[in-house]
């Protein structure tokens, strides 16, 4: 019975063994450091760049309006409905408007409002508000 046992034992030692060091060094192989170099500009641009989009002019879909209980229980069914989309409650005195998506033309905004439509039958899409971007410039 003893000699069964080692020859048992012999035999999966070795697989064992191969196993726990391929395993040691893969955890070990994972260690080091990046070192990342990055011109001062970036940030610039990055910050320019969301300026410039903030005042772009895109379109949105307004789903609804009401007092503010509302338009949250609209936002939260919105963001359940469209989760691609970001839902924003704007007040507009007196009511607050649930709007989502910004489309940069009139075709795009056109066609999810199609798909919006279904859900929200008052739904309409809201032309982007002009503006004068020579005043803007900071």
């Amino acid at each position: 019975m003893a000699y069964y046992q080692n020859k048992t034992a012999k035999k999966y030692t070795l697989p064992t063994l191969i196993l726990l060091l391929g395993c040691w060094a893969f955890t070990y192989a994972q260690q080091g450091s990046v070192s990342i170099d990055q011109d001062p500009k970036i940030e610039r641009l990055i910050e320019l760049y969301q300026i410039t989009n903030s005042r772009a002019d895109y379109y949105t879909i307004q789903i609804g309006f009401g007092n503010y209980e509302e338009a949250q229980d609209l936002k939260a069914l919105a963001r359940i409905d469209f989760p691609q989309w970001t839902p924003q409650i704007i007040f507009d005195s007196p009511t607050y408007r649930v709007r989502i998506g910004r489309f940069r033309t009139k075709l795009e905004a056109e066609r999810k409002f199609l798909e919006v439509r279904k859900k929200y039958p008052a739904a309409l899409i809201l032309k982007p508000e002009p503006t004068n971007r020579n005043n803007n410039k900071q």
